[in-house]
């Protein structure tokens, strides 16, 4: 079934992701928006495929590795920031690799579902919690509760350190959102994203090779790695810059915020993760408060 469902389902979301960047002023931005949060989440699912030749360590490194250079050959940079920016992007750098390796170590442990909505409602109670409104303190509960859903509140048994790491991933989750919004005062467009996805590509290289070596260099794998990082980094954030280029800030986060619920699909559509009640529960907590957090700026705004 793994063979068989992350081959073919794959390729789909990815031809009419190419398809529709190649025009994409002809496609309306939130199926844009969608395509990217699923080639996102099938990203995801192709690298479990290389956990039975490679390692989580190894995989990241084929990600971040892999993505950085194509994003660098289209970039182009010419020459490296100044010392302030370098700094910013060499912090962002470190919290991708963070993220990146903290989420495929995870996969391995608990459905992909669990991983992101865990990992996504770190810098949405980040958020929320630096808000002075009481209605963002609620929806923050709201979202910590959905967590404590997916640790198993509801009798639904979940892998701890699987748990612990799915803590790592809404932590550096956290950072990324917050240095890629600093960062983006220094290096505006996709500059930015391209050596910041090097920095984290070198961190997490001694992880790879200490753990997958020389699997690295089997064509299969850089295959499969290719294809997670056009999947997972390339083609979803191209596809977000343009129907952010076309819609308002807000209807982006707010489709942005049906994430989870997109990685739970994938997952039992893929991968065959059903989550029990309780989890489903803990899905929808946090979509929830992610909608209603944004929708309820958007009238006080």
């Amino acid at each position: 079934m793994y063979a068989h469902t992350s081959r073919a389902p794959s390729g789909v979301p990815a031809a009419r992701l190419v398809a529709a960047l190649g025009r994409p002023e002809a496609v309306p931005p939130p199926l844009l928006m969608l395509l990217g949060m699923v080639s996102t989440q099938v990203g995801a699912a192709v690298a479990k495929q290389l956990f039975v030749a490679s390692s989580a360590g190894g995989t990241t490194t084929l990600r971040l590795g892999l993505g950085a250079l194509v994003l660098l050959a289209v970039t182009r940079p010419t020459r490296w920031p100044g010392w302030r920016a370098a700094g910013v992007v060499v912090a962002f750098g470190v919290a991708m690799a963070a993220m990146n390796l903290a989420f495929y170590a995870a996969l391995q442990r608990v459905p992909l579902g669990v991983a992101v909505t865990v990992g996504f409602a770190g810098p949405l109670v980040v958020s929320l919690l630096g808000s002075r409104r009481v209605v963002d303190v609620l929806w923050a509960l709201l979202a910590g509760t959905g967590v404590l859903l997916l640790a198993g509140l509801g009798g639904t048994g979940v892998d701890p350190l699987g748990l612990l790491l799915c803590g790592l991933i809404a932590v550096g989750w956290a950072g990324y959102v917050l240095l890629g919004k600093a960062m983006s005062g220094h290096l505006p467009g996709t500059r930015g994203l391209a050596l910041g996805m090097a920095v984290g590509a070198v961190c997490v290289l001694p992880f790879g090779l200490a753990s997958g070596g020389a699997e690295l260099l089997d064509l299969r794998i850089v295959a499969l790695g290719l294809g997670v990082a056009l999947l997972s980094s390339v083609l979803p954030y191209s596809a977000e810059l343009a129907a952010l280029r076309r819609m308002p800030a807000r209807v982006f986060a707010v489709l942005l915020s049906l994430e989870p619920a997109v990685a739970a699909l994938v997952g039992a559509l893929l991968l065959g993760e059903l989550l029990a009640w309780p989890q489903l529960a803990g899905v929808a907590c946090v979509v929830g408060a992610a909608l209603g957090a944004t929708l309820a700026r958007r009238r006080a705004g």
